[in-house]
């Protein structure tokens, strides 16, 4: 069983910024980033490879949302920029044992951390 730990996260102004990072100790996985506001179904926000040589962006963050990871410390990060009220839901990093994908198919995930934006 994989231990994902995630921090960050919390209350923004819309336009603002907030970054999440997400650590997996004890191996390289494909991870990803999901998030679910009440009443709604678990989205995909960005995903990356075990390398880091390819990243994913749902279409409603493409151009606002970065991720990027530090094999080193197995951990992976989201950077959110421009933020939006519609953007305000439980954040949940996920992972992977194989290659990366941008459906919920993650066999590990972390606890979720809230990022919620004002307007």
């Amino acid at each position: 069983q994989v231990q994902l730990v995630q921090s960050g996260g919390g209350l923004v102004q819309a336009g603002g910024s907030l970054s999440l990072s997400c650590a997996a100790p004890g191996g390289i996985y494909s991870m990803g980033w999901f998030r679910q506001a009440p009443g709604t179904e678990r989205e995909f926000v960005a995903a990356i490879s075990r390398s880091g040589g390819a990243a994913y962006y749902g279409d409603s963050v493409k151009g606002r949302f970065t991720i990027s990871r530090d094999s080193a410390k197995n951990t992976v990060y989201l950077q959110m920029n421009s933020l939006k009220p519609e953007d305000t839901a439980v954040y949940y990093c996920a992972a992977r044992v194989g290659l990366v994908v941008t459906t919920t198919a993650y066999q590990f995930w972390g606890q979720g951390t809230q990022v919620t934006v004002s307007s």
